[in-house]
């Protein structure tokens, strides 16, 4: 066996291909569009490479065939009691010498830049995608979501990979009753005229991401490590999500006019893109299209929640969630409703998902490995 750096055009297209006869017999897996893939390599498409550097590899056997492939990358602003690496895009063969083949030259390139850990399966970007190896819930996965063969667990335990922490996801019926207390809470908040819901409009598209970004930065930075979004990030993500967008499904609440809570939704994107073969040219896009306009998509994607600090504990969770199902639940368009994951680490978000009466629908794993076995493995810390 040998690694085989990808460099050429042909051999982005096998790092693409081993993937495709990887899951071959495998209905559940969703191709990724290719260029989904492609732009987390590309330093013109991924900020990331202005503060670390990433490889990926194929692994080919004797005879020179892909039976396995691999990104190693490291990223200075990711910062963790050791020097922590990342790995990822991660594909093989059921064979663990293979995987531990890959293993090894990805912890010797990272030894390399000086890393002592290295996390996996991860991204090279943020943690909204291709984050985390699927341990529980072995089917379709939502957009932008890894998707694994259930050996790939014994994969990496067995070459010495620890729970870093666990991702939940959770999902629930759409047209199922809410809590009574949702009901008696969001009555409270309703009867003061100072509050009220609204649903985004695509045309005031630029309103709602300038209030999105207030709301964000107010809830989340400084707060657990997080940090402040710009609006103008903020502007061009919600021009890019516009034409994928459902008016019904996100929602943003104002005290007196001011923006304090938001519930941003989209529908699940992988339900038109298994349709599309990895590829989204001017073709695709026209099918893209006529799917949203004729087509079925039963699924709905929570992506974020989130009520500036001032009026958490307030009842303004129930008020935002009563509003919107008042209006999703009689359009009957969709059956199914699944959250982005939610660290294990974060239990106070976990107990907010699992008051909605949802249930558990995946769990996906960060694993980690000290290179050094003296040192003490820590998991994830707590917040919240």
């Amino acid at each position: 066996m040998h690694m085989h750096e990808v460099k050429t055009e042909a051999d982005k297209k096998a790092f693409l291909q081993v993937a495709i006869d990887i899951y071959s017999k495998d209905s559940n897996w969703i191709r990724p569009l290719d260029k989904d893939i492609e732009e987390v390599f590309n330093p013109d498409k991924n900020k990331f490479f202005k503060r670390g550097e990433c490889s990926r590899w194929l692994l080919k056997n004797d005879k020179g065939v892909n039976i396995g492939r691999i990104a190693a990358f490291v990223n200075r602003q990711y910062k963790q009691e050791q020097p922590t690496g990342g790995i990822g895009f991660f594909e093989c063969i059921n064979d663990q010498d293979a995987a531990n083949f890959m293993f090894d030259y990805c912890r010797k390139w990272l030894e390399q830049r000086e890393m002592q850990a290295m996390d996996g399966p991860i991204n090279f970007g943020e943690r909204e995608k291709w984050w985390g190896l699927v341990v529980d819930g072995y089917y379709s996965p939502l957009y932008g979501m890894n998707y694994n063969p259930p050996y790939y667990v014994q994969l990496f335990e067995n070459y010495g990979f620890k729970t870093y922490f666990n991702q939940i996801c959770y999902g629930m019926k759409v047209n199922q009753r809410l809590d009574d207390k949702f009901y008696t809470r969001h009555a409270a908040i309703a009867a003061d005229p100072n509050y009220r819901a609204v649903m985004i409009k695509k045309s005031q598209i630029e309103k709602f991401a300038t209030d999105f970004t207030y709301i964000y930065n107010k809830a989340w930075a400084g707060h657990g490590g997080g940090k402040t979004l710009e609006e103008k990030v903020v502007q061009k993500m919600f021009k890019t999500m516009k034409p994928a967008m459902d008016e019904h499904i996100t929602w943003f609440v104002y005290h007196k006019d001011e923006p304090i809570a938001m519930w941003v939704n989209l529908p699940d994107l992988n339900q038109y893109f298994k349709y599309m073969n990895g590829q989204f040219t001017w073709a695709e896009k026209l099918k893209f299209f006529l799917l949203q306009k004729f087509g079925q998509c039963n699924r709905f994607v929570g992506l974020v929640f989130g009520i500036i600090p001032e009026f958490q504990g307030k009842g303004i969770d129930a008020y935002i969630i009563v509003e919107g199902a008042k209006v999703i639940q009689p359009m009957a368009k969709y059956e199914e409703y699944e959250m982005q994951w939610i660290g294990d680490f974060n239990p106070k978000m976990m107990n907010i998902a699992e008051s909605l009466g949802t249930k558990r629908s995946r769990t996906l794993r960060t694993y980690r490995l000290l290179f050094d076995p003296n040192t003490e493995f820590k998991r994830h810390p707590a917040i919240g």
